[in-house]
């Protein structure tokens, strides 16, 4: 179990040693191992890592949205003190829309194709909130506008296919917005758009989710979109969290090589650089991890201790953690050449 401070009294949402299982035709394996992090009210917090990290899968969890070959093994999802993984199918239908909702990465795929996305964003508040046929319909108009759609009226009775995929991933904010929910759960909902929808929807989250007070987690693999969006930030690796902190204390002085490795191959537009220094080996095969620390086979700063010990998350620093045995030398390293420019 990894070492970590109560949960205080502005928490929303409290995940503890979530360990989800998939099952494969070679076997079982831990797509997501024990992980643990706090979502403070009003607050935003960024889970981040590589393709494979247990990113997706720990929102989906959360949400009671698995796939039918995952099942949650072990820990607690807690909002508002309820536990969102052994409540009620029933009681969780209840939440979905006016307490957490979510954002997903393919609108496409999560919008229904046959029916018209007024209709689509209005469902949420008649269902949950009670309003008649005409109040919902205005609701979901106002929607369609603080979102950004132009002429929301007439495009209230547009189908999915009718709309771009900017403009697609605005109809699902505003389908997730629909019913006030207090948390938002975004997976990678910027990942397939181009740079300039990408930062018109960041703005319109942050924005949107400032002026109704609500909690965010937003999965990501792209630093850039931590920093304009978060407070808090989670590092996974292979399933496990293994750093966490605030982003500007964690961008300024990583204390996980992982986290040290991200930062020095993302490109940054304010530092001019002949080449970027990625992350040397790939990812683990989940169902044939290293011993000892999964980051090993790939870290500058593993011994043998590494090879042999399982390192959990722990305290490194005030409001810090990390799972690793040498996150001083991580930290001296990062001092003599930051990986962020600036810092």
């Amino acid at each position: 179990m990894a070492i970590r401070l109560q949960a205080g009294d502005d928490t929303l949402l409290e995940v503890r040693d979530l360990t989800v299982e998939i099952r494969t035709g070679r076997g079982r394996f831990r797509a997501v191992d024990g992980v643990s992090f706090d979502v403070p009210r009003g607050q935003a917090l960024g889970l981040v890592g590589e393709s494979g990290s247990g990113k997706s899968i720990t929102l989906r969890a959360v949400l009671g949205l698995l796939p039918p070959q995952a099942r949650v093994v072990a820990g607690t999802a807690r909002l508002n003190g309820e536990d969102l993984l052994t409540m009620s199918p029933g009681r969780l239908a209840q939440l979905r829309g006016p307490e957490i909702a979510m954002v997903f990465q393919e609108p496409m795929s999560a919008l229904n194709p046959v029916m018209r996305v007024g209709d689509q964003i209005a469902e949420g508040p008649r269902v949950h909130l009670g309003m008649n046929r005409p109040t919902a319909h205005r609701h979901a108009v106002d929607l369609m506008r603080r979102v950004g759609i132009p002429d929301p009226a007439r495009r209230y009775t547009a189908y999915p296919h009718e709309f771009s995929g900017g403009m697609r991933q605005r109809v699902m904010i505003a389908l997730a917005l629909s019913c006030d929910p207090k948390l938002l759960l975004c997976d990678e909902p910027t990942t397939a758009l181009d740079v300039t929808i990408q930062d018109q929807i960041l703005s319109l989250l942050i924005g949107l989710c400032a002026e109704n007070g609500t909690s965010l987690v937003f999965v990501t693999h792209d630093l850039a979109v931590v920093a304009q969006t978060c407070r808090e930030l989670a590092v996974l690796y292979a399933g496990r969290v293994v750093e966490e902190g605030r982003v500007r204390e964690v961008f300024a002085e990583p204390r996980h090589p992982y986290t040290l490795g991200l930062l020095r191959c993302a490109p940054d537009v304010d530092e001019i650089r002949d080449t970027l220094v990625p992350i040397p080996g790939t990812p683990p095969d989940p169902m044939a991890l290293p011993r000892g620390c999964s980051f090993n086979p790939r870290c500058g700063f593993a011994g043998e201790e590494c090879r042999t010990t399982d390192v959990r998350l722990m305290p490194v620093a005030p409001g810090r953690f990390a799972a690793c045995l040498h996150s001083d030398a991580c930290a001296a390293d990062a001092r003599a050449e930051p990986a962020v420019a600036g810092v």
